[in-house]
């Protein structure tokens, strides 16, 4: 299987490849000298920086901000894999600010890669998992996008759109055995969890039943089983890894 992780402006993309090389496939990825903005392809490594014993890996430099750059470098992984099996729409942005003082600029630009970047990436991806009649994608949400969070009106409203593109892009693909699932991460510890006040973890471990702040590997796990067989009757749900933070 050829499987594609576009990457976040964190790197947080790399959370999923130590997991999902179980499923033995071939990877396309980002440069690793890449300080484009926006999201890109995560290459495959082991826990020694190497690529995957069980695995492909390749390195395609493009920003998902961009249409030409995704049509391009989604047909270079194709030319080089034959094909492409799973697409992983990770890409992620912040530009935070109350939206009464929001710049239209900051806006534009998180709606354009979180949302409108994850639409084209699927057009991209779509003819070749047509073509074989079997296709995963995921796109990574946000417990944000479904209960809002002051500051984050962009953020909130790309990750609420995402999950609206998944469900009618499940719809549209199900009869060619293509499923289209979200999981939509509460507070997960990451760089940009790391760097919040101590006061802040806090409240913020007070809101979540299970008493923790999620680790990377519980939603690697959880794009895992989507992008698997064992996922295969399941197509436009949202699999809420929060730690029981929102619930219904």
């Amino acid at each position: 299987q050829a499987i594609i992780i576009w990457r976040d402006e964190l790197n947080e993309g790399k959370i999923f490849l130590r997991d999902i090389i179980d499923l033995e496939a071939t990877y396309a990825g980002p440069d690793a000298k890449n300080n484009m903005n926006p999201a890109m392809i995560a290459a495959p490594v082991g826990a020694d920086g190497q690529a995957a014993a069980n695995g492909e890996a390749a390195a395609f430099k493009l920003d998902v901000a961009n249409e030409d750059e995704i049509k391009t470098g989604v047909k270079a992984v194709i030319e080089k894999f034959g094909k492409v099996d799973i697409l992983v729409n990770n890409a992620g942005i912040t530009r935070d600010g109350l939206v009464m003082r929001m710049k239209r600029a900051d806006w534009d630009a998180v709606l354009a890669t979180n949302l409108t970047g994850a639409h084209l990436c699927i057009q991209a991806v779509v003819g070749s998992m047509l073509k074989q009649r079997w296709g995963r994608i995921v796109n990574i949400s946000s417990v944000v996008g479904e209960m809002g969070q002051a500051g984050q009106a962009n953020y909130a409203a790309a990750k609420a759109g995402l999950i609206g593109l998944t469900m009618a892009v499940a719809r549209e693909l199900a009869s060619r055995n293509i499923t289209v699932n979200a999981v939509a991460p509460g507070y997960i510890e990451t760089a940009m969890t790391e760097s919040l006040a101590p006061e802040l973890k806090e409240d913020l471990l007070k809101a979540i039943p299970l008493g923790r702040i999620g680790k990377e590997s519980d939603v690697a796990s959880a794009v895992c089983f989507l992008a698997s067989e064992e996922a295969a009757y399941i197509t436009g749900h949202v699999l809420r890894v929060n730690g029981g933070m929102l619930m219904g």
